[in-house]
């Protein structure tokens, strides 16, 4: 692989608190190791990521609602810190919605793909998002996106229950409301107390035919885009594990190819004109056997490490790369490459009574090379400190059980998301078996 240009500095920004998000430190490391110097926000500095040998320096998340001005402010202090121009990389939905309404502001002074300011809003808008795959022909579960409580209720006669019910911008909704950005709903009367929770949410009511779990059925497409007609990189990946099992973020994947979600993929990004990385996630439907798109994330996704060809070239670096004006190589293998969230993957195999997780292809197979969320020989530190917090919350949360039930969901930190609502991926935010959601 070319050599990538290490005298350009990269900001990896995350407005989120979750302190275990593992696709933070992937991305450290992915560029560190090329010799970039890698800036990241965080929310603490107890974060494991703040451990790693390949950070250069953690800045701390501002406290408070992150109000555009604040936002801006912000960032141009990081600047002032950084002393040069950055390649600057969200790494969650809100902080690729901020970074790109302000993008002629950070003009001189962080490197970003040329795109319209409102773009990766309107794909990560899930009701926008329905819209766009009606238009195109991409599969997409059929939606109502009620007007009224009445339409609220009838509802089911058209999707069948239980249904999905997500909000249109979940990013919007408000810390302590007790709204998740994704619910399960089994009864017409939630679907109508959740629409009659509009305004406090902030956005538009979806409700969703639920497409029911299937093993092999999750699928995913992560892609570098230099323009609508360009993939510098990526692949598409099947969930082997998911924690919550069955709905939630990516535990185990496995790089297979998939060439349904990869045109529909590349269709997608090619009609929007979307510029720079992207992560989006599929669902088979058992009846059809098509592959239905759930969201559209304008962000590297956490298990983006597993898209990582024979060079190391991944997506963080193709960006990098192509920012700074060097080539950027034709991927090289990849395929049957498996990523491993290790804390996630353990509480996801427990779930299922110990079973071993399929690593080959369906029916078997050999596995290709393993990629560890936290471990790593030659960077232990983010593992161990990982492994500290993780063991902490679990022994407080087994104390708390002697006074009272609870769910072992609970206790595990949120995997990544919004704020100041609640993380879209937080497993404890998606108390549910068997509905789609985003990783």
């Amino acid at each position: 692989m070319p050599p990538i240009d290490a005298g350009t500095p990269a900001l990896l920004l995350r407005l989120d608190r979750n302190p275990l998000h593992h696709g933070t430190l992937g991305a450290v490391r992915s560029l560190g190791r090329a010799g970039v110097e890698v800036h990241a926000v965080v929310e603490s500095a107890d974060s494991p990521v703040t451990r790693s040998r390949y950070l250069h320096r953690s800045h701390i998340r501002p406290e408070g609602r992150i109000t555009p001005d604040l936002f801006h402010r912000t960032l141009l202090q990081i600047s002032e810190q950084i002393g040069q121009r950055a390649v600057l990389i969200p790494m969650d939905d809100i902080s690729a919605i901020h970074v790109a309404a302000i993008a002629p502001r950070l003009a001189g002074r962080y490197l970003l793909p040329e795109q319209p300011t409102d773009l990766p809003e309107r794909v990560a808008d899930k009701a926008e998002l329905a819209g766009l795959c009606g238009r195109l022909g991409i599969p997409h579960p059929p939606t109502v996106i009620p007007g009224s409580a009445a339409e609220a209720e009838a509802a089911p006669w058209k999707l069948g229950l239980p249904m999905v019910a997500k909000w249109s911008r979940p990013w919007l909704l408000p810390g302590g409301s007790g709204l998740r950005s994704t619910t399960l709903v089994r009864t017409a009367s939630e679907a109508v107390r959740l629409y009659e929770r509009r305004e406090e949410a902030g956005s538009r009511l979806l409700l969703q035919r639920c497409l029911p779990y299937g093993p092999d059925n999750d699928w995913f497409f992560h892609g570098y885009f230099a323009d609508q007609d360009r993939c510098l990189m990526g692949g598409t990946g099947r969930k082997v594990l998911s924690w919550p099992a069955r709905t939630g973020l990516t535990a185990v994947g496995r790089w297979e190819p998939n060439p349904q979600v990869q045109q529909a993929a590349l269709r997608l990004a090619a009609h929007v004109g979307y510029r720079g990385i992207l992560d989006l996630d599929f669902r088979r439907d058992l009846a059809t056997g098509s592959f239905h798109l759930l969201d559209f994330n304008p962000r590297p996704g956490a298990q983006f490490r597993l898209f990582t060809d024979r060079q190391g070239l991944d997506v963080v670096r193709a960006q990098h790369l192509h920012l700074t004006d060097r080539p950027v190589p034709q991927p090289s293998g990849g395929p049957g490459r498996v990523f491993v969230a290790e804390n996630y993957a353990l509480l996801s195999v427990l779930a299922s009574g110990g079973r071993p997780w399929p690593f080959g292809k369906p029916g078997g197979g050999r596995r290709g090379p393993v990629e560890h969320a936290w471990f790593a020989r030659d960077d232990i530190a983010p593992f161990l400190t990982m492994a500290a917090v993780w063991c902490g919350k679990g022994l407080r949360r087994g104390t708390g059980r002697l006074s009272g039930p609870g769910e072992l969901s609970a206790a595990v930190p949120a995997a990544s998301g919004p704020s100041p609502g609640p993380p879209t991926d937080d497993p404890s935010a998606h108390p549910f078996d068997r509905a789609p959601m985003s990783r």
